[in-house]
Protein backbone atom coordinates (compact mmCIF):
# COMPACT_ATOMS: atom_id res chain seq x y z
CA UNK A 1 0.00 0.00 0.00
CA UNK A 2 1.62 4.13 -0.76
CA UNK A 3 0.88 7.16 0.08
CA UNK A 4 -1.31 7.81 -2.52
CA UNK A 5 -3.70 4.95 -2.83
CA UNK A 6 -4.14 3.96 1.00
CA UNK A 7 -7.33 5.15 1.15
CA UNK A 8 -8.88 4.09 -1.96
CA UNK A 9 -10.70 0.72 -1.30
CA UNK A 10 -11.72 -0.02 -5.25
CA UNK A 11 -9.59 -2.63 -6.21
CA UNK A 12 -9.65 -2.67 -10.43
CA UNK A 13 -8.64 -5.72 -12.65
CA UNK A 14 -6.40 -5.01 -15.79
CA UNK A 15 -4.83 -7.33 -18.24
CA UNK A 16 -1.18 -7.50 -17.60
CA UNK A 17 -0.50 -6.70 -22.00
CA UNK A 18 -2.56 -3.36 -20.43
CA UNK A 19 -0.13 -1.80 -18.20
CA UNK A 20 2.96 -0.13 -19.50
CA UNK A 21 6.37 -0.39 -17.28
CA UNK A 22 8.02 2.94 -18.12
CA UNK A 23 11.38 1.96 -15.90
CA UNK A 24 13.48 -1.19 -15.98
CA UNK A 25 13.26 -3.14 -12.81
CA UNK A 26 15.86 -4.79 -10.21
CA UNK A 27 14.37 -7.89 -10.07
CA UNK A 28 15.26 -10.16 -6.97
CA UNK A 29 14.33 -13.67 -8.26
CA UNK A 30 13.17 -15.82 -4.95
CA UNK A 31 10.30 -13.12 -4.51
CA UNK A 32 9.42 -13.92 -7.99
CA UNK A 33 9.21 -17.34 -7.22
CA UNK A 34 6.94 -17.01 -3.99
CA UNK A 35 5.14 -14.81 -5.81
CA UNK A 36 4.11 -16.95 -8.61
CA UNK A 37 3.70 -19.34 -6.56
CA UNK A 38 0.74 -17.60 -4.45
CA UNK A 39 -0.80 -17.12 -7.92
CA UNK A 40 -0.88 -20.67 -9.26
CA UNK A 41 -2.42 -21.46 -5.64
CA UNK A 42 -5.18 -19.05 -6.94
CA UNK A 43 -4.65 -16.83 -4.41
CA UNK A 44 -3.84 -13.05 -4.60
CA UNK A 45 -1.26 -10.57 -4.60
CA UNK A 46 -1.46 -6.94 -3.35
CA UNK A 47 -2.81 -4.53 -5.52
CA UNK A 48 -0.47 -2.48 -7.90
CA UNK A 49 -1.08 1.45 -8.06
CA UNK A 50 -1.34 2.06 -11.41
CA UNK A 51 -1.44 5.85 -12.81
CA UNK A 52 -3.78 5.85 -15.21
CA UNK A 53 -4.34 8.37 -18.18
CA UNK A 54 -5.93 9.33 -21.63
CA UNK A 55 -3.88 9.90 -24.26
CA UNK A 56 -5.17 12.94 -27.07
CA UNK A 57 -6.89 9.86 -28.77
CA UNK A 58 -8.79 9.25 -26.02
CA UNK A 59 -7.43 5.85 -25.35
CA UNK A 60 -6.62 5.14 -21.65
CA UNK A 61 -2.80 4.06 -20.93
CA UNK A 62 -2.11 2.30 -17.46
CA UNK A 63 1.55 2.89 -16.19
CA UNK A 64 2.96 1.42 -13.61
CA UNK A 65 6.31 2.22 -11.39
CA UNK A 66 6.14 -0.54 -8.90
CA UNK A 67 5.26 -3.55 -8.02
CA UNK A 68 7.88 -5.25 -10.27
CA UNK A 69 7.97 -8.33 -8.68
CA UNK A 70 4.37 -8.74 -8.77
CA UNK A 71 4.26 -7.75 -12.53
CA UNK A 72 7.34 -10.24 -13.16
CA UNK A 73 5.22 -12.80 -11.88
CA UNK A 74 2.00 -12.42 -13.67
CA UNK A 75 4.34 -12.05 -16.52
CA UNK A 76 5.40 -16.00 -16.22
CA UNK A 77 2.04 -16.93 -15.33
CA UNK A 78 0.70 -15.63 -18.73
CA UNK A 79 3.57 -17.46 -20.73
CA UNK A 80 3.04 -20.57 -18.67
CA UNK A 81 -0.71 -20.38 -19.00
CA UNK A 82 -0.98 -18.56 -22.39
CA UNK A 83 -3.45 -16.20 -21.10
CA UNK A 84 -3.28 -12.78 -20.10
CA UNK A 85 -3.97 -12.81 -16.81
CA UNK A 86 -5.65 -9.78 -14.48
CA UNK A 87 -4.24 -7.95 -12.68
CA UNK A 88 -5.42 -6.25 -9.09
CA UNK A 89 -4.56 -2.96 -9.15
CA UNK A 90 -5.73 0.53 -7.32
CA UNK A 91 -5.81 2.89 -10.39
CA UNK A 92 -5.07 6.88 -10.11
CA UNK A 93 -6.01 8.77 -12.37
CA UNK A 94 -3.52 11.52 -13.60
CA UNK A 95 -3.56 13.94 -16.75
CA UNK A 96 -0.23 14.58 -19.21
CA UNK A 97 0.98 17.18 -17.19
CA UNK A 98 1.18 14.68 -13.92
CA UNK A 99 2.56 11.66 -16.15
CA UNK A 100 5.40 14.01 -17.21
CA UNK A 101 6.91 14.14 -13.94
CA UNK A 102 7.87 10.90 -13.72
CA UNK A 103 8.79 10.20 -17.34
CA UNK A 104 10.33 13.73 -18.84
CA UNK A 105 10.28 13.95 -22.69
CA UNK A 106 9.84 10.48 -23.19
CA UNK A 107 6.25 10.33 -22.37
CA UNK A 108 5.53 10.85 -26.06
CA UNK A 109 7.34 7.68 -27.07
CA UNK A 110 5.93 5.75 -24.39
CA UNK A 111 2.68 7.19 -25.24
CA UNK A 112 2.22 6.23 -28.86
CA UNK A 113 2.02 10.41 -29.57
Amino acid sequence: MSLQTQNLQKISEIPLSQIKRPIAPVLDESKIDAMETTLQSHATLPPLDILQMKNSNGNVVNFAFGGCHRLQAYDRLARTSGNDPLVRCKVLPVTRQQLALYLGSSLAVIDGE
